[in-house]
């Protein structure tokens, strides 16, 4: 077994184990639509910091990893960026993707599963942002499989703003619609906007059938505006993202 792999596992083993200690009730439907073997791309919504780590516990029962393309800056922490690396995830340069597009590119004629986040960053609205053509682009490059994935509920653990708890058996729901074939037909564009248009399905199940509900008003924070929640709309939330770039500068997100 390469090291990436056994060390891919241990990780998942140990997020395994978290899980289960705080008790959180993670719900996983459609797994089987993850290629059991060969290359792909999976495709996942972006809403909190834990995101590619249910997406990649998500995929077990296919006994498959998946390298996710990740900010450069979260390579550079000490332990948490060697992780990475040992992983076989790759570091993103959001000035100039390149690099880790020929990556990507590499893991894909390898045989592995490149996961990757249309929206780049994370969405503070919770719904899904105007995606990048990344992902679209690296499935019609190798013409292999485009999986739609989301997660719902991860957020309420940690994401932006500060937004975290450790709140035991917290729902999340993870849901993996069928792969899209780039074979089909179509450009990069046109692609891109079938996933958008299948995540966004995903997304709206995943929500509606999400077993909790807000426990105040003050708890209302993690619901997008249109399902009665108090999260900014789209058009506010991009606001707020140029805000936290220009106070903070480059983000974790």
């Amino acid at each position: 077994m390469p090291g990436s792999d056994l060390t891919y596992r241990v990780v998942v083993r140990i997020f395994g184990a978290l899980y289960r200690l705080m008790g959180y009730r993670i719900d996983v439907r459609g797994v089987e639509h993850l290629p059991a073997s060969g290359a792909g791309v999976v495709a996942g919504n972006h809403i909190g910091f834990l995101d590619f780590t249910f997406i990649g516990y998500a995929a077990r029962p296919r006994r498959r990893h998946i390298r996710f393309m990740a900010k450069r800056s979260v390579f550079e922490l000490p332990v948490v960026g060697r992780l990475m690396r040992a992983m076989r995830h790759i570091p993103v340069d959001r000035k100039s993707g390149a690099r880790a597009y020929r990556h990507a590119l590499r893991l894909l004629d390898d045989g592995q599963l490149v996961g990757v986040f249309p929206e780049a960053t994370i969405s503070r609205s919770w719904l899904l942002k105007p995606f990048k053509r990344g992902a679209a682009g690296l499935a019609v490059n190798r013409q292999v499989p485009l999986v739609p994935v989301v997660v719902w509920g991860g957020h309420r653990i940690y994401t932006v703003d500060g937004h975290r708890s450790l709140r035991r058996r917290m729902p999340v729901t993870i849901m993996v619609g069928p792969p899209l074939q780039p074979g089909d037909g179509g450009t990069v564009d046109e692609l891109s906007a079938r996933l958008r248009v299948a995540m966004d399905a995903l997304l709206a199940e995943a929500i509606d059938s999400y077993p909790a509900k807000p426990r105040n008003d003050d708890d209302r924070w993690w619901l997008p505006y249109d399902r009665g929640g108090s999260a900014p709309d789209p058009e506010t939330a991009a606001v707020l993202d140029r805000e936290a770039v220009a106070r903070i500068g480059d983000t974790f997100d």
